[in-house]
């Protein structure tokens, strides 16, 4: 029995009674969370999303976090798919209650073994991580073709022409144009700085990605990645013409107060965006669909698998070739440019 409970007896039977209610531990747990949210630079707008998707995943648990099993997490997944949830809306619920038990971790387990008696144990594993894969993994759904790409890029640029706020339309282009040429997590993107941008470095310009994505409790893994495809062009104008006209800080991509974006409010400023652009659902993409579509466009036109595998960032070559899911001529189109190079060496021998 943990230190600071007591043993009563009700109704003939033993039970163990903690002297500190859950319900009231758990809220002071949620403010330390949100706390360190605060010191960590999130706006005030982006912590009050997250702390409202937070809390319902909580109250759709019915009981504290600490006791939560993998079987529990499974039970709420299933109730927000029959409230017909999007799949990304879905993660968005599980990754906060992830990062919350994470916090309860690293600041609050000696805490709760004392006074509830429990050991924590992530509940989010890798079985019902897989199962919440949702409808855009790249096994059921191809990601956008570079002409669906153009046009959703042709649309944002029409809305930096016309937008009565000219900063966070010019911020949104330039933002969804680095996920997708960089590949870039939408945390990582979140996470960069202005002095994060090295125009010098390279034949293209790099950017440092310094909080990538580590192995499980290895920490951030910082990488480079090439501004390609024109990209250090437009992080050019985005410093020189919109940046200027956004709030003073740090934070490359900030929201209208100046503060870091949440991953959350990426996806929901993307979904945002192509509501507005009026396509119909099957054309519609994710952040992480952007990432998958520049692994496959740049494997279409003959980057190396290993070069993809560094820009993304990837510990494994295979897990690239998961991101990777050519169109329906892949193979056709392959074929003409082999047979095209091959008779232009023929040529030239002749």
């Amino acid at each position: 029995m943990g230190r600071g409970q007591l043993r009563v007896v009700a109704g003939g039977a033993e039970a163990v009674q903690s002297p500190l209610d859950a319900d009231s531990f758990q809220t002071s747990c949620v403010d330390a969370f949100v706390a360190s949210w605060s010191a960590r630079g999130f706006s005030p707008i982006t912590i009050e999303n997250s702390t409202g998707v937070l809390e319902r995943f909580l109250t759709l648990l019915g009981k504290p976090a600490w006791e939560a099993g993998p079987e529990d997490v499974d039970r709420v997944v299933g109730e927000l798919v029959a409230k017909d949830m999007a799949a990304s809306t879905r993660r968005g619920y599980v990754q906060a209650f992830k990062d919350f038990h994470r916090f309860l971790v690293a600041r609050k387990a000696a805490e709760i073994e004392a006074t509830f008696g429990v050991r924590l144990v992530d509940p989010v594993d890798e079985f019902n991580a897989a199962r919440h894969v949702g409808n855009d993994s790249p096994s059921t759904k191809a990601p956008p073709s570079p002409e669906r790409m153009e046009e959703f890029f042709a649309f944002l640029r029409e809305r930096v022409a016309t937008a009565r706020k000219f900063g966070p339309a010019g911020r949104d282009y330039a933002l969804f144009r680095t996920l997708y040429h960089a590949g870039l997590r939408s945390d990582e993107a979140a996470s960069l700085e202005l002095s994060d941008l090295h125009f010098d470095r390279g034949p293209f310009g790099k950017i440092h990605v310094r909080f990538g994505k580590g192995a499980r409790g290895s920490g951030p893994r910082p990488r480079w990645v090439p501004m390609l495809d024109h990209l250090d062009l437009i992080l050019r104008w985005f410093l020189d013409d919109v940046r200027p006209r956004m709030p003073e800080s740090k934070a490359l991509f900030c929201d209208e107060a100046g503060g870091v974006l949440h991953r959350g409010t990426i996806r929901n400023r993307l979904r945002h965006l192509l509501e507005l652009e009026g396509r119909p659902s099957e054309e519609r993409f994710s952040p992480h669909g952007l990432r998958h579509a520049c692994a496959t466009h740049n494997y279409e036109r003959g980057v190396d698998l290993v070069a993809i595998q560094q820009m993304l960032g990837h510990w494994h070559v295979g897990t690239t070739m998961r991101y990777v899911t050519p169109s329906a001529t892949f193979i056709e189109d392959a074929y003409r440019r082999a047979v095209s190079t091959t008779l232009s060496e023929l040529e030239g021998d002749e």
